[in-house]
């Protein structure tokens, strides 16, 4: 299944997507998922996707990402493989959807992209062990940790402020709830040129044993978001990775779709 969430007229929504129609949902799918086996009624009321707008999927409390979490990524960076996930928040104000537009902070001097896969929690999580941790996943998007690389350097490697500027977290385009997040391709296009690639197999902590271990930190809530860490390509002081206004950057999620955003300075 893929689930929506999409304005028309001045409405809002989540639904379902089969093809280029959007069957309306009754309320959000997050009501229904707090038991296993829940499942979101359905409407009468149908959609073209062309005729509507692509919101962000879910309206998470918090993002809880990743740092260091491909190995590849660890060796481009020269670092040691972490012994536990090393995790950072970004706020909710920081997302936007599929379309939508990143916005270049004037006082920062180098923005960059960061393609990553992204778990949707469906209920309520507290100190989950790893065995049951997919039980409480609704299901996956793609992720863009947009950073200003400068905002760390000058933070002395603290993160919040070059990864909390309003749109630093576009994610979309759907939530798929049938993939299989363990071997799936990731790659990242900017201006229709890959500039990442890697496969989801190259985690050195996979998507079970994150959810366990951020459940045993903090709650994880409905419509909280995971995002799992970015592959090699991005990330190094002088290295790739830095966008600037008037580039097209994409995400793209092997069986779930492509996430798409445009760089413009900030007025």
């Amino acid at each position: 299944m893929k689930i929506v969430r999409f304005a028309s007229n001045r409405a809002i929504k989540y639904g379902m997507l089969r093809g280029d129609e959007i069957t309306a949902m009754e309320g959000s799918p997050f009501t229904y998922l707090r038991r296993p086996g829940g499942s979101p009624p359905l409407t009468d009321r149908i959609y073209s996707l062309k005729d509507v707008r692509l919101l962000a999927p879910c309206l998470p409390s918090k993002i809880v990402a990743v740092g260091l979490n491909y190995r590849k990524h660890a060796q481009e960076r020269n670092v040691p493989i972490p012994d536990h996930p090393l995790i950072f928040l970004k706020p909710s104000t920081s997302v936007i959807g599929t379309e939508g537009k990143i916005v270049y902070p004037r006082a920062s001097k180098r923005v960059d992209y960061e393609g990553e896969l992204a778990v949707v929690i469906g209920r309520k999580a507290k100190a989950i062990d790893r065995a049951g941790a997919k039980e409480y996943i609704l299901g996956y998007t793609c992720l863009n940790d947009v950073s200003a690389r400068q905002e760390m350097a000058d933070d002395a490697g603290q993160v919040s402020r070059s990864k909390s500027y309003d749109t630093f977290a576009p994610m979309g385009p759907w939530i798929d709830t049938d993939v299989s997040p363990d071997n799936l391709k990731i790659e990242t296009y900017l201006n229709g040129e890959v500039v990442q690639s890697a496969r989801t197999n190259d985690l050195i902590f996979p998507v079970d044993l994150l959810v366990s271990f951020i459940s045993s930190v903090m709650t994880l809530l409905p419509g909280d978001v995971i995002s799992t860490g970015t592959p090699s390509g991005t990330g190094t002081p002088e290295g790739p990775g830095a966008m600037k206004p008037g580039d097209v950057v994409e995400v793209r999620i092997e069986g779930i779709g492509t996430l798409r955003n445009y760089i413009v300075e900030e007025k």
